[in-house]
Formats: structure tokens, sequence, C-alpha cells
């Protein structure tokens, strides 16, 4: 996948007969970053294990594989997405706001870094699918994202209810891929928001957006 930022590639999964597309991020193509370790890759499978852990469905089924052929890396179903479709088009359409605020919800979760509009993504099954979630989970502010349109209005009281809980209970299999300052930064987030019940506001800094912007 030649645009991707890092070594992506579209493969096939097959297993006793079957088959299916799955994006690959191996370990060894990723770009060092100043304020994220090496393995990016983990973050994806961890922050499909918080999707997953808050019953929303919305990162497509990620897994690290160790014995892959560039080497370990995350593996992640393949979604078939209408692609000339992104945040802000879907933004256009308020059928779609309220799986739009559960990605808003799950980002501020994951302090994601780099929630373009290319990454929601609608499927061809209706749903909107958050990916590529690769900058997250970091134990400092790190949020930048195209989702401000919400700023100001209270989070939806059903997305609280599961934040506070996965904040509370925690999410099983995370210590095995992130730092243990970033998990108990993770309950820290879930407290606040499920406290101020509120999406914020971007702030001054132009850094709260990511680019590119798509």
């Amino acid at each position: 996948m030649p645009w991707s930022s890092n070594a992506t590639f579209l493969v096939e999964v097959t297993h006793e007969g079957s088959s299916m597309p799955a994006v690959y991020k191996p370990g060894r193509g990723e770009q060092p970053l100043w304020d994220f370790p090496r393995g990016l890759y983990v973050r994806e499978a961890a922050a499909y294990l918080l999707s997953e852990a808050l019953g929303w469905g919305i990162v497509p089924e990620t897994l690290v594989r160790q014995d892959a052929p560039l080497g370990p890396g995350s593996l992640q179903r393949f979604v078939a997405a209408d692609f000339s479709e992104h945040y802000f088009t879907l933004l256009e359409h308020p059928e779609h706001h309220d799986a739009l605020k559960a990605i808003a919800t799950f980002d501020l979760l994951a302090n994601n870094a780099d929630r373009k509009a290319g990454h929601c993504l609608l499927g061809e099954d209706g749903g909107i699918w958050a990916i590529d979630n690769g900058l997250a989970f970091h134990a400092e502010p790190h949020l930048r994202t195209v989702i401000w349109d919400f700023a100001g209005q209270p989070v939806p009281a059903h997305l609280l209810a599961d934040v506070a809980r996965v904040g509370v209970a925690g999410v099983e299999g995370l210590s095995d891929l992130l730092q243990p300052g970033e998990v108990t930064a993770l309950a820290r987030r879930a407290a606040t928001i499920a406290r101020v019940g509120v999406f914020p506001n971007p702030g001054p800094s132009r850094r709260a957006y990511p680019w590119p912007l798509v």
C-alpha cells in the first residue's frame, strides 16, 4: 500500500481452505518517532482490545503476529469500504453522527494522536470503522484529530457508561501490549471523561489537528 507513511501491505490470510484479505504492518517498516517508542503495531492490537472491551466494535479484528513474512507486526481484517467517503463527507449526514461520536469518544480515551479523516471508513456493511490506530495510548496528552465538530456537546450517556466501566475494570490483555504507565493513564482518562461528560474544544494550538487532514 504505497501511500502509507510506514510499511503497510495488503495480504491474504488463509486457514483450512478459507481466505480473507488483511492489512499487515511489520514493525521493521516503521519510521522512528521522537514521541513514541518503536513497535507501533502493538498499539493497533491494543486499540482492537479497547474497542471490544467497550463493546463498540469499531476497530476491525486485529492481532499481533510474530511469525509473519517480514517479522513481527499487526494483522488487521481488511474492511471493504467506499473509499470516496471519509470523516468530512460522513459528517454531512446526521444519521452517521452517533457513530462518529463513538469514534471521537474512543479517541479521547485512547489518546489518539493521528485521527485523520481517511481513518473513518464507511464499510460495505453500513458501519463506520476506525482504522490506523498505531499512534495512540501515550501516557501524556497527545490527542490530534479532525473530529472537533461535537466540541461542547455532551458525550452520549451510553458511551460514558461504557468508558466508566472500562476505566474501573480495565482491558484484558492490554498490559501485554502497553507500558504500565500507559495503562494507568488510560484508566485516568476514563475517569476524567466520565466525570466531565462533554466533548472538549481543540484549543488554540494547531497541534490539535493531524497533517494531512485526510
